[in-house]
């Protein structure tokens, strides 16, 4: 009966760690896609709203309107970017995962 036990207690601290590494593989995907759905967000915002043929929008007119609105989606992109390396979410480890992803995804293309 003891060694019953013993083989039991092994197979299930084995599951818990199939199922840890499982959930931490799982937990670094979300990280991905909160990154590029947080680095999207914003600039899908400002097309959006130059996407919309609006006839009364002053930077239309004005010859900077592009070129400003672009250093705003740089400056916006910008902004993101060390706001993630200071939380920590841009360290090494995590930009080789995400290396890794993106020719994980085009190599099916």
């Amino acid at each position: 009966m003891l060694l019953y036990d013993q083989v039991q207690e092994d197979a299930n601290n084995l599951l818990n760690i199939y199922l840890s590494l499982s959930a931490r593989k799982t937990n670094d995907v979300m990280k991905l896609l909160t990154i590029f759905s947080v680095f999207f967000m914003p600039l899908t915002f400002i097309v959006g709203i130059y996407g919309m043929n609006f006839r009364y929008m002053p930077e239309l007119e004005s010859p900077l309107g592009y070129p400003l609105t672009m250093l705003v989606m740089v400056l916006v992109c910008g902004v993101i970017f060390f706001w993630f390396k200071r939380k920590k979410w841009l360290s090494t480890d995590n930009i080789n995962f995400i290396i890794y992803a993106i020719k994980d995804i085009t190599a099916v293309f």
